[in-house]
């Protein structure tokens, strides 16, 4: 019978977390780009929950800290849409390559 281990899941975590900073570094696209982090954060919300589940089974502290990432990244993805609204509103694009507003 296989049995499924923490390394099991930090794993598949560490290749979500991977995936997502891939579609950072490959995308132009801004909505992608959000998307990715997004992605990101799944897997370290995956991360935290496997660790609480093996590590300290009977406290919820990854669950609770998984929630407050949650909660973070819904306003991370609010902030960020209404800027890409914007900028898509002044400039006809979300090409990340196509304006410079933010950037340095």
């Amino acid at each position: 019978m296989l049995s499924v281990t923490l390394n099991h899941f930090l794993y598949v975590a560490t290749a979500i977390f991977c995936l997502g900073i891939f579609g950072i570094i490959v995308s132009r696209n801004a909505v992608k780009v959000l998307l990715s982090i997004e992605v990101m954060l799944a897997g370290v919300n995956m991360a935290f929950i496997a660790f609480s589940r093996y590590v300290t089974p009977d406290t919820l502290e990854g669950q609770m800290i998984t929630i407050f990432i949650l909660t973070v990244a819904a306003a991370e993805a609010a902030v960020g849409l209404a800027i890409l609204l914007v900028v898509y509103r002044n400039y006809r694009t979300v090409d990340m390559s196509k304006f410079n507003l933010l950037k340095w």
